[in-house]
Order: C-alpha cells, then sequence, then structure tokens
C-alpha cells in the first residue's frame, strides 16, 4: 500500500492496541479506503464493516446497518416513553418498540456479541437517529449498558461529502430530541465522543496551488484570488465531441444520463447489450452497476473498480475508448498510453456475518455474487456518483450546485488542474458547507493529544483486555440463569433431567469467582505504576493461567458434552440451543484466556499488536479437538449406540462451512484446484458460474500457477499452437469466428494466456 502518513499510523495502532472509538477523516484522495483495508486485514479484533447504504456497503466489503441490527426504515426516538407513531408519510419507532417488535434471528445476535470493532463505512451520510439506534440494540443483545454495548467503533468518512438525509415531516418530531442530524448529533457520541483523526497527506492531487485552492473551498475560506485561479479554466463553448477524455461531472441525474444515452446513439455501429452474471442471493437493490450495459465501438467509458491484477492497468475512474466488440468480449483502448486491453468481468459479493462454531471469530459468508464488467458510459456522471474516483480530464458543471460541499467534490475528483475544463464561472452562491460540519472539524486532535493519548489508552487497553480474560461475573450470571429455568414448568422433560447438572456446573463457576476477583484486584495495583513492569505482569498471568484454565476448560468438556448427549433426542430442539448459547460464551472465556498469554509477549516485545501475533495452532484448534476427543470418548462409552447421520444433525445449520476468510477469489479458486475439484464442482461450491471459474483459470495460467496441459487435452493443444502461431490480433475474435462452437471463449483465453 502508499507510504503510511503519520495519522494513518496512529489509527491503525489505536485500532489494535485500545479500546478507544476513532472518528478517520480526511478530504478526497488521502486515502481513507486504503487504510480501512490495511486496518480490516491486519486487525485481531473480531470485524463488522456496515454502511448506510447497500452500494456503499458492498464497496466497503460489508452489510447495510439496517440488516445487521434488524432495524426498520423509520425514525428513531431515543426514548422509552416517547409513543413510535405512523402516518402515511413518516414513521418512528422508540426504544421500547425496537425492543419488542424487531426480534434478530440467533446468527446475529452471535456476531454481535462477538463483534470487537464495528467499521461505519460512509458516515457523512449516517443520521443521528440510526446510531442511537444501533447503539440501543448493541447495548441490548450484549446486555452490557455502555456506548455500542463495549465494541469499538471506527467511523470512516468525509462529513463535506454526502449528508444525512432527513424529511423535514421527519425532522420536526426528532428536532425535539437532536440538535442536528449528523452522526455526531447523536446521544452516543455526544456523551462519549470518538477521537478525530483526519489524513491530511493527499495522494490524488501534487500540484500545490490547486491543493491549497481545494482546502480553501472545503474550509469556507475561499478567496478572490482563489475564484480568479479556477476561473481561468473557465471554457463556456468547450466541444466534447472533438475532446476526446473529458468527462463532465453534473449535479443532476437526467442530465447525465441524457448526455450519456445521446452520445451513444450518435455513434454509428452496432449495439451492444452486456448482462451480468448472478448467483444465489443478490438484490436488485444493491446492483453495483447498470444490469444492462449498452456499448457501441468508440464509446467513452469508465472503469469502476480499481485493477486487482498485478499490471494495474486501470483505476476506478480510470477512461478508456471501445475500440471492439464482440458477445463475449471488449477491448478498450488508452489514447494517452496508446494502449488496448480486454475487461474482464469483476466480481462483486453479497456478504452476511456469522460465527465461526469453533474459533468464535466473526467471519463472512458469501450469500451470492454479481459478475459484471466494472465499465460504465463515462460521457457524464452526477457529482454524487464521482465520489472515490479519480479523474484526469473532466469538464465540471457546477452552475446548479443544490448541496453545500458539491463543488468541492466535485473539484477534488481531479488530479491536477490541467484536466480541469469549467463550463461556467464559478459563483460562490450555495456552494459554502455546513457549518456545524466546520464546527465538528475543531475536534481534530493534535499530534500531541494523539501521543499522549495513544500512551495512556494502551496502557488502559492492556489492563482491561487482562480484567475482562479473568471477569467471569456475566458468564457466570449466564450459568445462574440456566440453572434456574429448570424450575420452569413448562419445560420438558429431556431438560427437567439434567437439573443436577446444571446445578454442578453452575457451582464449579461460582467457585471461581472470589479468587478470579482477587486477582483482578492485583493487577489493578500493578497497573496504578506509571511505569508497569511487565515481565512481572507475565509471571502473574502464567500463574493465573495456570490455576484458572483447568476449571474453565473442564466446564467446556462439561457442556459439549451434554450437547453430544442432547442432540440426539427428539423434541429438544430448545434445549439444544440454550446448551450452544453457553457453550459459545465458555468457549469463548477459555479462548480469551489462551490468547491473554499471547498478548503479555508480544507486548513485551516490544512489538506490534496483530492478528498474526493473537493466535496460535493451538487456539486455532482448541475446540475441534475437544469437539472431536468428546465424539470418540462417547462412542466409546456407549458401545451399542447405532446413529443415524439426520438424527444427529436434526439441529445443527445446514450451511456449509465458510472457507478461510480474505483470500482473493482467484486463491480460493487455486485452492480448490490444487484439491482435484473440477471445474463445475469449484463452481458449485463457491456459488458462481463456470464461466467465471473459468475466468479464474485463465489467470492462474498467465501467472503459471497451473499449465493449460492440466485442462485441455494434448490434440486440442497441437491444433490451437498451429492456429495461434503466427496470430498477431489483440482480439480473439476472429479466431473463434475461424473456430465456431468447437472452442469456447475460455479455452481460448487460457490457450492465450498460456503463451506469454
Amino acid at each position: 500500500m502508499q507510504t503510511l502518513s503519520e495519522a494513518a499510523k496512529y489509527t491503525l495502532q489505536f485500532i489494535n492496541q485500545t479500546q478507544r472509538s476513532v472518528f478517520l477523516t480526511g478530504k478526497a484522495g488521502t486515502g481513507k479506503t486504503t487504510l480501512l483495508r490495511e486496518i480490516i486485514e491486519t486487525t485481531h479484533k473480531n470485524t463488522v464493516v456496515v454502511a448506510p447504504t447497500g452500494i456503499a456497503a458492498l464497496n466497503a466489503g460489508g452489510v447495510t446497518i439496517h440488516s445487521m441490527f434488524q432495524l426498520p426504515f423509520s425514525g428513531f426516538i431515543p426514548s422509552h416513553t416517547a409513543e413510535s407513531h405512523f402516518s402515511e408519510t413518516v414513521k418512528f419507532e422508540n426504544k421500547e418498540s425496537l425492543r419488542r417488535h424487531f426480534k434478530m434471528n440467533g446468527v446475529k445476535k452471535a456476531v454481535i456479541r462477538n463483534m470487537e470493532l464495528l467499521v461505519i463505512d460512509e458516515v457523512s451520510m449516517l443520521r443521528a437517529d440510526l446510531l442511537d439506534a444501533m447503539d440501543y440494540m448493541m447495548q441490548t443483545v450484549r446486555k452490557k449498558a455502555t456506548p455500542f454495548g463495549g465494541v469499538q467503533v471506527l467511523f470512516i468518512g468525509d462529513l463535506l461529502q454526502l449528508p444525512p438525509v432527513i424529511r423535514d415531516e421527519e425532522w420536526r418530531t426528532l428536532r425535539n430530541y437532536y440538535r442536528g442530524k449528523f452522526f455526531f448529533h447523536s446521544h452516543v457520541i455526544q456523551q462519549s465522543p470518538p477521537l478525530y483523526i483526519e489524513l491530511s497527506k493527499i495522494f490524488r492531487q501534487t500540484d500545490t496551488s490547486f491543493i491549497s485552492v481545494l482546502n480553501n473551498l472545503r474550509n469556507n475560506q475561499i478567496t478572490p484570488e482563489d475564484v480568479k485561479v479556477l476561473n481561468q479554466y473557465v471554457k463556456p463553448d468547450f466541444d466534447l465531441k472533438a475532446n476526446k477524455g473529458y468527462i463532465t461531472l453534473t449535479t443532476h441525474n437526467a442530465k447525465a444520463d441524457g448526455m450519456n444515452a445521446q452520445a451513444l446513439e450518435d455513434l454509428k455501429g452496432e449495439l451492444i447489450t452486456y448482462t451480468p452474471e448472478i448467483t444465489g442471493d443478490f438484490s436488485e437493490k444493491i446492483y453495483p452497476i447498470e444490469y444492462n450495459l449498452q456499448l457501441k465501438v468508440g464509446a467513452q467509458i469508465m472503469f469502476v473498480k480499481n485493477d486487482l491484477n498485478y499490471e494495474k492497468n486501470y483505476f476506478n475512474g480510470k477512461m478508456g475508448i471501445i475500440k471492439s466488440l464482440s458477445s463475449q468480449e471488449i477491448l478498450v483502448h488508452f489514447p494517452e498510453e496508446n494502449k488496448t486491453i480486454e475487461v474482464e468481468r469483476y466480481e462483486w459479493q453479497n456478504i452476511r456475518y456469522k460465527v465461526d462454531p469453533l474459533t468464535k471469530e466473526v467471519e463472512e459468508e458469501v450469500l451470492g455474487t454479481f459478475v459484471h464488467y466494472p465499465i460504465k458510459l463515462a460521457w457524464a456522471i452526477t457529482v454524487h456518483k464521482s465520489q472515490g474516483l479519480t479523474f484526469d480530464k473532466a469538464a465540471v458543471d457546477v452552475s446548479q450546485v443544490f448541496m453545500p460541499g458539491q463543488a468541492y467534490v466535485a473539484l477534488s475528483r481531479l488530479r491536477s488542474l490541467e484536466g480541469l475544463v469549467l463550463l461556467s464561472p464559478l459563483r460562490m452562491n450555495g456552494i459554502s458547507n455546513d457549518q456545524d460540519v466546520m464546527e465538528y472539524a475543531q475536534n481534530k486532535a493534535s499530534e500531541e493529544v494523539l501521543k499522549n493519548s495513544l500512551h495512556f489508552e494502551t496502557k488502559n487497553f492492556i489492563l482491561n483486555y487482562l480484567i475482562n480474560s479473568f471477569d467471569w461475573y456475566n458468564l457466570a450470571q449466564e450459568w445462574r440463569n440456566h440453572k434456574f429455568s429448570y424450575s420452569d414448568k413448562t419445560e420438558t422433560s429431556a431438560k427437567s433431567k439434567n437439573a443436577l447438572w446444571a446445578a454442578k456446573q453452575l457451582e464449579n463457576i461460582e467457585s471461581l469467582l472470589d479468587p478470579s476477583k482477587k486477582f483482578i484486584l492485583q493487577l489493578n495495583k500493578i497497573f496504578v505504576n506509571e511505569t508497569v513492569d511487565l515481565i512481572h505482569v507475565s509471571a502473574r498471568i502464567q500463574a493465573a493461567f495456570d490455576y484458572f484454565f483447568k476449571p474453565m476448560d473442564d466446564l467446556v468438556f462439561e457442556v459439549l458434552w451434554k450437547i453430544e448427549e442432547i442432540k440426539r433426542l427428539k423434541k429438544a430442539k430448545a434445549y439444544f440451543e440454550e446448551l450452544s448459547e453457553l457453550e459459545e460464551l465458555q468457549s469463548k472465556a477459555v479462548l480469551r484466556l489462551m490468547k491473554t498469554k499471547l498478548l503479555i509477549e508480544t507486548v513485551i516485545a516490544n512489538e506490534a499488536i496483530s492478528k498474526e501475533k493473537l493466535t496460535s495452532d493451538e487456539i486455532k484448534k482448541y475446540l475441534s479437538r475437544k469437539k472431536e476427543a468428546i465424539q470418540n470418548q462417547f462412542k466409546e462409552t456407549h458401545v451399542n449406540l447405532i446413529e443415524d447421520e439426520a438424527d444427529l444433525n436434526r439441529y445443527i445449520s445446514k450451511k456449509k462451512d465458510q472457507k478461510e476468510p480474505k483470500k482473493s477469489t482467484v486463491e480460493e479458486t487455486f485452492d480448490l484446484w490444487i484439491a482435484k475439484n473440477s471445474i463445475e464442482d469449484i463452481a458449485k461450491i463457491r456459488t458462481l458460474t463456470v464461466t467465471t471459474i473459468q475466468g479464474h483459470l485463465v489467470k492462474l495460467i498467465q501467472d503459471k500457477r497451473i499449465s493449460i496441459s492440466e485442462i485441455l487435452p494434448q490434440d486440442t493443444l497441437d491444433e490451437l499452437a498451429e492456429a495461434f502461431k503466427f496470430y498477431k490480433e489483440e482480439s480473439l475474435t476472429p479466431m473463434k469466428e475461424q473456430f465456431g462452437e468447437k472452442y469456447s471463449w475460455e479455452e481460448l483465453r487460457m490457450f492465450k494466456a498460456s503463451l506469454n
């Protein structure tokens, strides 16, 4: 990734070695998205990414706020007593109605209980009342009355970009509870403000005079000199047809769509329509690009994603011209580089989060995929849709700016003033930014504040991590609740027979509470000192681990053994689920104990706390080994047991296990290929089409990771070798026409890739 700025380094440290929530902001082009990717890849914390809209969530690689927290599409009144009310135009819920009416499923509850870091992307669009509703749901599910139920939150976004949307009729009610509509107006942020970190190093622009103008525009400090600089680029009669490679940025959808449609119609030649390959669950509401991509040779397009390949031929916003088209091939030419590439389809994934039952880590599960060419017509685009894009050349129409900050967003898409054309002079009416946002920006933390806060918060984080690893009061309370639930007359006989067992386990966990409380007091005493003797801490942690691990581990054994018994009984689903929830909490406590030793070792070695440092083979395989041992032991003690697989799995989810998270899509296909799966099997396992998997194989052949001879028979290779001997065309269309249906497009691409 780009060299990390000081602010980016601080952000990573605050995420990985403190519990402090952070608001990460920065001007356009400062690398917020790149840093988010780095955080997700390296953090040791169970992380969930959410965003206010479906498209924003898809681009951030997460899920929507409403789906994650089971929230209705209505306003939220942050009170238990205020009436929830509905009319034809507005709807409001309150705390009580949320709790009563919006029941969360077990998968989501498990994710929220195990979550350690919540990332909220595109936070400029997040309404204050929606954030308070999230906070309430998290406190409720986690049974913890602290902000976000004790979860660290990373807010990411530029508040000078898209603001939240609240209709006037909604605001008439919400203004009784909120000073403003932005996320920082929420009650939870007012009570517990995040640390404000701003990325200031700009990677998009290098022209100092342009950067100065953008900064002044952003900060409502634009001067007559700035206007004069910009107005040098006013060309009201600029001929866009004669000047290829310019995209027009306008403020209205209809205008952008009309310009694109007209320019496409003006081109001669055949119109070809491309559609996506959609597998599994992928709602129309979150299609990342138009379903029907209509193109002609000569069309001006731009890429909407970065090139994931080593060559990095294009980036999000890069412009090109369609050079040739056929039903299965699109060639794009970049005139300034005199270079032509074939466009590969891109894979968008619709995911949900779940908890791995063995490691208790939050993982992604792919529900569906949308595979399409990552390009769109680019004679024009709205300022709104240009966010996150980078253009070398743009004609900007800000004559009808209607939202604060739109002029800034539009101009900041450009790399330099050299590529700028203003279609009308810049007028200062209506382009100033929201005053609340400008005031909130005064909270930005200085270098000194960041340094001091990091030292203090890191010490706090280590102490709290250690305390929480030995604080089993809430866990004991869950065992207590479980034990007392046996007295309920409505309980099934399967459960009532185990009342003595439950009482015994409660006795075991309660016997640990007093010594654990004394140990926590010891830790607090040690950490009172300004300088903490970490070697001494390490010795105390080892002694405590030796004392507590066996009884805690025994409780995991007991609950797993009981589950092994109960899953064989009919009409015991509710009891099975109760035990499974206890097992989750008990196992999590034991895994946390094991991680605590690794944390102290990492801190003593003065190494960065990361995902890699806080895991081990022993931790990863702890539960799977224990379950396997219990199953074997159970069979030995019940030698006459004849088991039906369906009976054993009657209460267990049928969903397939998730693969290792966060590998690239091509890597996942490669792993399955190495495991001797056929192309068809890989497509089925990965919820993708055969064509998409063949596209992955093209890349793997090109990278010399697999051989073409593993896929195509020798006689086919001989015939294709002869056909390609003198073939010099950029396009494969003539070759496809020569062979007709004998060879597919993918087979031809694979062979061509093998020649590199």
